[in-house]
């Protein structure tokens, strides 16, 4: 388990379970992030829980390759959760275990260049802006789109404060 100011970052649960399919529902998650990864041993995933106990979301650390010592990471926000700094302050919190007692050195987050909020939410997280990758993902919508790659190693790590400022 992790915990950040806002919130606590823990196993997913079956209790999860019912907030995991609305959320699966949501507009912004089908056109964005419309697969669900399988559990396998590249992947930990996290769920967001808020003080007052309530399922905010996920954030998973997947593709991790222990000996290239790499990782990329992905969330799902919940909307009543949107806008309040709670899934860069998670991404930020695993990106931390990750260069801690999972020993990776580099972590990627994409998205796509239409996706704003996830672009914010990188940059707050810390991680540089590295590249726009043509046509490399097909979103909800059935069309390939453009992804914007950020990036975080362990030896360049932005300052999140100066993210922010930005």
């Amino acid at each position: 388990m992790l915990r950040t100011p806002k919130a606590l970052l823990r196993p997913p649960r079956d209790e999860d379970l019912q907030a995991v399919r609305e959320l699966v529902q949501d507009p912004d998650v089908v056109m964005w992030n419309p697969r669900s990864r399988i559990p396998d041993e590249t992947a930990v995933t996290f769920s967001i829980i808020v003080d007052d106990g309530r399922y905010a979301g996920t954030v998973t650390l997947h593709d991790i390759d222990r000996a290239g010592r790499r990782a990329a990471v992905g969330y799902r926000v919940a909307p009543w959760a949107r806008g309040r700094g709670l899934a860069a302050e998670a991404v930020r919190a695993v990106v931390d275990w990750a260069f801690g007692p999972l020993e990776l050195e580099r972590i990627e987050l994409t998205h796509a260049v239409e996706n704003t909020a996830s672009c914010r939410v990188a940059q707050k997280a810390g991680f540089a802006l590295e590249a726009i990758l043509p046509a490399n993902k097909r979103f909800g919508d059935g069309r390939l789109h453009d992804e914007h790659r950020h990036g975080l190693s362990i030896g360049t790590q932005a300052d999140p404060a100066a993210s922010r400022q930005r």
